[in-house]
């Protein structure tokens, strides 16, 4: 047996086992194996966050999807998986040496696709052939900013259905901050909107990025403006399961690199706790 380059949670290489569509990675998050299902092979997306590790991003939409090749690289992986073939080969720790979730996640943003529905559709159709798996999480990772596209509710209201989650990143709520953060265009309104039209479809839970940018932590206006957001998602009753905080663990691979460093944990832990206060399930993430 070939020894591939060892995986580990410092590594989320989207080429690790050669595939097009699928990869494993280590998560710390998760406590084992994560199958990513990226959609994104072009390297494009709608957004340019700057705590992107994605080298070559660039702006635009995912390709056309080649459903057989999809459906034909899960099966193979999860096959992989079962046979402990995949732990050995890619030298995985032991305590990571489990099946934990699969995520639509990669190289871009996966709702950009044409036909997500259908991407959707070809996971569900392995997941409910290979009769061995443990019980699986299974999240879409996703900057919610095409929710209002049919195809894409048709996808979530699918994964739903599965017993899935989308994680909705909201890293910032200003203007201002949104296009410092995340290269885009949008507000609080408009945030709102797409989160209460993501959470008809499926569990959502709210996901943050939080880092220091030249030695500085989050303003104190942006720290209050998130804050006042979580209060009117509350008081407007869409249905948020919690909030994820969580920091940076590896590189940018965007120009602002150089600037980025993680948060201190106390800083993490005691802003979670201000979310905590108004009522929300956090969880926080070094």
């Amino acid at each position: 047996m070939t020894m591939a380059r060892p995986l580990s949670v410092h590594d989320h290489r989207r080429d690790a086992a050669g595939l097009t569509y699928v990869y494993p990675v280590v998560s710390r998050r998760a406590g084992g194996i994560s199958i990513g299902i990226n959609l994104n092979p072009n390297n494009a997306c709608n957004w340019r966050c700057i705590y992107c590790q994605v080298e070559g991003l660039r702006r635009g939409a995912a390709p056309p999807l080649n459903e057989n090749l999809l459906r034909s690289e899960l099966t193979a992986m999860l096959t992989d998986i079962e046979t402990g073939a995949f732990y050995r080969r890619f030298q995985v720790p032991e305590p990571f040496r489990r099946l934990r979730d699969i995520a639509i996640s990669g190289n871009g943003e996966p709702t950009t696709l044409g036909n997500f529905d259908a991407a959707v559709d070809a996971v569900a159709t392995v997941l409910a052939e290979t009769r061995t798996l443990p019980p699986l999480k299974k999240v879409i990772i996703s900057n919610g900013s095409q929710v209002h596209r049919p195809a894409v509710r048709r996808g979530l209201e699918r994964w739903g259905k599965m017993g899935g989650e989308l994680w909705f990143k909201v890293d910032r709520v200003t203007p201002a901050g949104i296009r410092r953060i995340n290269g885009a265009a949008s507000s609080p309104q408009r945030l709102l909107s797409q989160l209460e039209a993501a959470a008809a479809c499926c569990p959502v839970w709210v996901q943050t990025c939080l880092f220091a940018i030249d030695g500085h932590p989050p303003a104190a206006d942006e720290c209050q403006a998130y804050l006042d957001f979580l209060a009117t998602l509350g008081q407007r009753r869409i249905p948020i399961r919690g909030v994820m905080l969580y920091g940076l663990a590896r590189p940018s691979r965007q120009p602002e690199a150089s600037r980025l460093s993680p948060l201190p944990e106390d800083w993490l832990a005691d802003f979670g706790e201000r979310v905590r206060r108004q009522g929300w399930t956090v969880k926080v993430t070094p």
